[in-house]
């Protein structure tokens, strides 16, 4: 059990010996969505890596609800010992901030921000029998059918990506909550909802075997994991939606474990192994240090709450 005098006698000892003796047991990493899910997918495949350069366990801890809130708030409450970090994402680090009334957290007040890890896109799928071909197929179709078509969405960015598709195309579709990503897929293959923007691997994946027809790719340019696969913009012209994902720990985390932990994930981010297999998972590896994390979350937050008001989002 960690007390208040093993974390003072932790920051009374001088900055090299902390960062020699830390982490001294395993890391618990907080995934505030659901198993299988595009955020728990990535930090399954930088655990293991992160496990041998830290020479401790990176244990993933799914903590699913809310939208992301019930692990945030499980994460928020944790000690400042460096041994408990989660993973905070387009959606439970940035859009929650304004789509959840009385959120119980602020992302930039109540953690500290310790690496950034990746990016990567979404992949707008359809059923198989789906009459659309093409994603200016599925626009015309829902023009001709005004709020018909129904979208899933298992997080706030795919949420406030699809409207913002649905805007810049001139249409209106119905929403449909998920609990997750996977499940938002799920209504897809089953054919019970039209389309979905989802995990590129995973919405890959099933499109590869037929269970879902893939109309294009949320990036500008095409994504070369599915080259064959035409970016959105090519019919909604200036679309685009990147996802995101850094790594956090409570508030007060000690200064030496921040920048040792920041090393660690920088050296496991540039090895040619974890950059080819995060590659194929859809995943493009960006280092940050703790200060431009930092400003790229406060950036985040200010533009996606400027972008769920223009699409007409309202908090809930």
């Amino acid at each position: 059990m960690i007390t208040r005098r093993t974390l003072l006698a932790a920051a009374a000892l001088p900055a090299p010996a902390l960062a020699q003796t830390w982490p001294d047991r395993p890391i618990r990493l907080i995934v505030a969505f659901p198993a299988g899910s595009v955020t728990d997918s990535l930090a399954r495949n930088v655990a293991e890596p992160l496990s041998r350069e830290l020479g401790q366990p990176v244990i993933v801890d799914n903590r699913p609800g809310g939208n992301g809130v019930v692990g945030t708030m499980a994460l928020k409450g944790a000690a400042p010992d460096g041994l408990t970090m989660g993973i905070l994402s387009v959606t439970n680090g940035a859009l929650n901030t304004y789509l959840v009334r009385n959120l119980g957290y602020d992302p930039m007040r109540d953690f500290t921000h310790m690496a950034f890890l990746a990016e990567a896109p979404y992949l707008l799928v359809v059923p198989p029998n789906s009459p659309a071909r093409s994603t200016a197929e599925l626009m015309e179709l829902a023009r001709r059918r005004p709020g018909e078509l129904t979208f899933s969405h298992g997080n706030a960015s795919a949420l406030i990506g699809s409207q913002q598709m649905n805007q810049m195309a001139g249409v209106r579709m119905l929403p449909v909550p998920s609990r997750g990503g996977p499940e938002a897929l799920t209504e897809v293959l089953a054919g019970r909802i039209d389309c979905t923007l989802t995990d590129l691997v995973a919405g890959l994946a099933q499109a590869r075997e037929g269970r879902v027809r893939a109309l294009g790719v949320t990036t500008r340019e095409p994504f070369p994991l599915a080259s064959e696969i035409p970016p959105v913009a090519r019919d909604v012209p200036g679309f685009e939606l990147i996802v995101w994902f850094g790594i956090a720990a409570p508030a007060g985390t000690p200064a030496p474990v921040v920048a040792r932990f920041n090393a660690a994930v920088a050296k496991v981010l540039g090895e040619e192994a974890t950059r080819e297999r995060l590659g194929r998972l859809g995943y493009a590896p960006r280092a940050m240090q703790p200060e431009q994390w930092r400003d790229f979350l406060q950036g985040q937050i200010t533009g996606l709450t400027q972008l769920a008001r223009q699409v007409g989002l309202e908090p809930s």
